[in-house]
């Protein structure tokens, strides 16, 4: 592990390529799972605030899980609030358009300048996990290595795209601009091309 800004980084961030190949995974990643998008405190608020803006893009699958359980529900297993799922085990959020492809509807609403918030920045941020054990004083950054993401590690080997490359705005969005570049100097590859 690699020590960067007060996180835990896991090497796989530089070593492991990445780059989402949607046309290929139709958005799997929001459609497979038994957990919901890992949701921070103050989004939980914020889905709960933007329902009545989305719920006309959302599904009729996704608003009839939504009226039964909220817009997140607790998961022992992540000890923490996620998206709710639809009983398709998908994201109550999920759009499928006509060419079978998961779309997130609090994207799509953020793209149409109907809300200022993107989506989860968990789901910003895939392929990387954030975990935070209670008592631990550090947050960890590992990579989520998923085997229907596969079309996105061998689209990332052919661009050379690294996950945390891949995932710089969402970074950002999540530390600022001085963290990224702190993982830069930390990426032992660039270090030796310098």
């Amino acid at each position: 592990m690699i020590i960067v800004d007060g996180k835990i980084v896991s090497p796989s961030l530089f070593s492991n390529n990445f780059h989402c190949a949607i046309d290929q995974c139709k958005g799997a990643c929001c459609v497979q799972g038994d957990m919901g998008a890992p949701l921070e405190e103050e989004e939980v608020e914020t889905l709960k605030d933007l329902l009545p803006v989305l719920r006309t893009r959302i599904s009729e699958e996704g608003r009839r899980a939504i009226d039964k359980k909220g817009t997140s529900v607790w998961y022992d297993e992540m000890k923490g609030q996620g998206t709710t799922l639809r009983e398709d085990e998908a994201c109550a959020f999920v759009r499928i358009d006509e060419n079978g492809v998961a779309n997130c509807t609090i994207e799509e609403a953020w793209q149409a300048g109907e809300i200022d918030f993107r989506k989860p920045v968990s789901c910003h941020l895939y392929p990387i996990r954030i975990e935070k054990e209670p008592g631990d004083i550090f947050e960890r950054l590992d990579y989520d290595k998923w085997d229907i993401c596969s079309p996105a590690c061998k689209k990332g080997d052919e661009v050379k795209i690294k996950v945390y490359e891949f995932a710089r705005e969402a970074l950002i969005r999540k530390y600022g601009e001085p963290f990224y570049g702190a993982l830069q100097v930390a990426d032992p590859n660039a270090s030796k091309t310098k």
